[in-house]
């Protein structure tokens, strides 16, 4: 009978880590690049009951589960629609593919976020102050910034009839990018299950290509998790109900009078 209590307890705690999840991904509707996150469940350890044992009969020797665990909270990286800005600065990758950027004891890590600017040192950056790799240096006159699909960057220089190159962006993607750690401030960083970065040019094959003047919108939709957040509760209520019932049942046996 114990066994029962402690099955539906690790329903209710699933269920919990589930609602949480699905939270965070509604409170990011509106985060830029942002991607949604999936908790996946399986069923835990099996013991083979008793063989021989009273009342079991036909069930002699079967095998029944614990309960239920997570396997793994993952990223689904789906592209989002993007969202028209006509801020110069603003760059979306169309297709698969990360910025790297320079964390600041020395690692990288990747994004999907394109709100950059031109931080202290003239050299461009994301919002929250990362420099993107390859580093690119801005003329401290420059005018007007562009970037083209394929990543090349120039910038206008008064006193100059053509624009001046800056530099070129590198897209990483991954094998497994559902894999990818993340780390908060729309960063991921690499892990064994994602693998190593491969770095590439915006357009070539398997690299998504490099829109200037939009964002990437997160991948949330709305209905779907609104959807996941009901299922989510009635499978807690179920679960909470069958503490209920597990309960009610040892207190008759509790109380047995011979």
């Amino acid at each position: 009978m114990l066994d029962s209590l402690y099955i539906a307890a690790t329903g209710m705690h699933a269920q919990q880590l589930n609602v949480d999840t699905i939270s965070n991904n509604l409170a990011n509707v509106n985060t830029t690049g942002y991607k949604r996150a999936r908790v996946s469940f399986e069923d835990t350890l099996y013991r083979e009951l008793a063989r021989g044992a009273p009342l079991l009969g036909a069930a002699a020797g079967s095998r029944f589960g614990a309960g239920v665990a997570v396997a793994d909270t993952a990223k689904m990286f789906s592209d989002g629609d993007l969202k028209k800005t006509d801020a110069p600065l603003d760059v979306a990758i169309r297709g698969a593919g990360f910025f790297e950027v320079l964390m600041p004891d020395g690692s990288r890590a990747y994004t999907r976020s394109g709100t950059l600017r031109v931080n202290q040192d003239g050299v461009l950056a994301t919002s929250e102050g990362h420099v993107i790799l390859p580093t690119m240096q801005v003329p401290t006159d420059a005018t007007e910034i562009a970037i083209d699909p394929l990543g090349n960057v120039t910038a206008r220089v008064p006193g100059e009839t053509r624009p001046v190159e800056v530099g070129r962006f590198d897209v990483a993607r991954f094998v497994n990018p559902a894999g990818l750690s993340a780390v908060g401030g729309n960063l991921y960083v690499a892990t064994q299950k994602s693998g190593d970065a491969l770095l590439g040019k915006p357009g070539d094959e398997g690299y998504g290509t490099l829109a200037q003047g939009f964002l990437e919108s997160s991948n949330v939709k709305l209905v779907e998790e609104m959807i996941g957040l009901v299922l989510a509760q009635r499978a807690f209520e179920v679960n909470a109900r069958a503490v209920q019932a597990s309960d009610e049942l040892l207190s008759l046996i509790n109380n047995l009078r011979r």
